[in-house]
């Protein structure tokens, strides 16, 4: 059984409903984005304040199926090991579930051992479980509202 943090929902959207609003990132995921984030190969950064900087490459875009990102650099100031991100995968996995559509998304390497773990996987279940899936179903997304006081930062 895996230990990457993965989170699951089911939305009445269509898959390219959905590839498009993970696509839309800046709709999604709060913070300063730089970058396309919308094209095979494409790189990106992510930068919140000075709590979290990545750069991700779009290493897998399936219209419809699937996103992949890999971390290609990270530094997080809130953990002692600041580069726990780099080298892992960022994965959306789009499945047909009758007449919905199934978002199955994986950190893969970001297990419990890690220091971020809990915050990042707390911060994660926000953006993709209330702001991706807001931004699916009402076409705005809510990447700048708080999460019971959280840093909200992964």
């Amino acid at each position: 059984m895996s230990r990457d943090f993965a989170t699951t929902f089911t939305v009445d959207h269509t898959p390219e409903e959905v590839f498009d609003a993970i696509t839309n990132v800046r709709g999604w995921w709060s913070g300063q984005i730089d970058g396309s984030t919308d094209k095979l190969n494409d790189e990106f950064t992510y930068r919140y304040e000075d709590v979290h900087y990545s750069k991700q490459r779009i290493t897998e875009l399936i219209p419809g199926k699937k996103v992949v990102w890999r971390v290609l650099d990270a530094s997080l100031s809130f953990v002692e090991d600041k580069n726990e991100w780099n080298g892992t995968e960022i994965t959306f996995e789009i499945a047909q579930k009758e007449d919905k559509a199934e978002l199955r998304f994986t950190h893969v390497g970001l297990v419990p051992d890690y220091e971020c773990y809990g915050e990042c996987s707390s911060a994660w279940s926000f953006y993709i479980n209330d702001s991706l899936r807001s931004l699916i179903t009402t076409g705005s997304g809510r990447p700048n509202e708080p999460q019971n006081g959280s840093s909200q930062q992964p």
